[in-house]
């Protein structure tokens, strides 16, 4: 049970990570409101995460779609206009462990 509350945690914060951080907040404060038996922290936390839930419609609401038919803009040539770079042979100098 543990992972999978861990698995969930990590892809709501992962995804959007100011309304996840809110959702865990409000989601601890009415744990903390149950166990305790405290209505006013209960309803606090229920508050705080019905806002994230709102905040996280909102910024999905507000994404602009991408269209399909622009390419994406390289700052990097296709090519190098420049010629490779010579192959290095190995050193014909002894190493110096060979040094006696």
């Amino acid at each position: 049970m543990n992972a999978l509350w861990l698995r969930f945690f990590k892809s709501a914060y992962r995804r959007e990570p100011i309304s996840g951080f809110i959702a865990i907040v409000g989601l601890v404060d009415l744990a903390i409101g149950g166990i305790d038996q405290n209505l006013s922290l209960s309803v606090f936390g229920v508050s705080v995460f019905g806002i994230a839930l709102a905040l996280r419609w909102w910024q999905i609401q507000n994404v602009p779609e991408q269209s399909q038919s622009e390419r994406p803009q390289y700052i990097l040539p296709d090519r190098s206009s420049q010629s490779p770079l010579p192959m290095l042979k190995p050193s014909q100098r002894p190493s110096r462990n060979d040094r006696s």
